[in-house]
C-alpha cells in the first residue's frame, strides 16, 4: 500500500491509496516545478525503483500535495525532498489538466499547478536517490527536440507540457 493521496471520487475530493488512484485513473491534483537557469532547465531522470516510468526523465520534480497542502508549499517541499534544492521562491504559472498512460497498467490524469523557478548562481543539488537517478541542465530549444526525436526517453507529463503549455510556462522567461 502507498499513501493516501487526495482525488476526485463521484466529483468529492477523497483520500484514496496512491497506487489505486493510478490503477483507476482518477482525476487528482498535483504540482510540476521546473528549475531554469536562463534557458537552461534542470531535468531529473527517475530513479529505476519507481513504480511509474522509472528511468524516464522527468522535469525538475513532481508530485501530489498532501491533503490540504498549499501548492506552493508543495511545489518547495518536493524539490528539497527529491533533489535537496532549498531557498528557491516557484512562481505559478499555469494550472492544466492531463490523461496520460504512465504503463503497466497505470494512468495520470492529474490538475497541475505548474511552477516555474529561477536557479541562483552555484545552485546545491543533492538528490535523493530513492527518487532521482541523475540529474541535469538541458537548453529548453534542444530538450523540446530530444522529446520528439526520441519521446520513448521522457515522460509522459513532461513531453506533454513542451508539446501543448510551453508558452504559459516560459512566455516572458526564456524564448518559446
Amino acid at each position: 500500500m502507498t499513501d493516501p493521496i487526495p482525488a476526485y471520487v463521484d466529483g468529492t475530493l477523497t483520500p484514496v491509496d496512491k497506487l489505486e488512484v493510478h490503477r483507476r485513473g482518477l482525476r487528482h491534483p498535483a504540482v510540476s516545478v521546473f528549475v531554469m537557469d536562463g534557458a537552461r532547465a534542470l531535468l531529473q531522470r527517475r530513479a529505476l525503483t519507481k513504480y511509474h516510468t522509472p528511468g524516464l526523465w522527468a522535469n525538475t520534480c513532481c508530485t501530489h500535495p498532501a491533503w490540504g497542502e498549499d501548492p506552493a508549499d508543495c511545489a518547495m517541499r518536493r524539490l528539497e525532498e527529491e533533489l535537496g534544492i532549498t531557498g528557491l521562491a516557484p512562481v505559478h504559472r499555469d494550472r492544466i489538466e492531463y490523461r496520460a498512460d504512465v504503463g503497466n497498467g497505470l494512468t495520470e490524469h492529474e490538475v497541475v499547478d505548474l511552477y516555474v523557478a529561477e536557479a541562483p548562481k552555484g545552485l546545491r543539488i543533492a538528490p535523493n536517490p530513492e527518487e532521482v537517478a541523475e540529474t541535469r541542465w538541458t537548453g529548453l530549444a534542444e530538450l523540446v527536440a530530444e522529446t520528439q526525436r526520441r519521446p520513448e526517453r521522457f515522460t509522459p507529463w513532461l513531453r506533454i507540457y513542451l508539446a501543448e503549455h510551453r508558452e504559459s510556462l516560459f512566455a516572458g522567461l526564456v524564448p518559446v
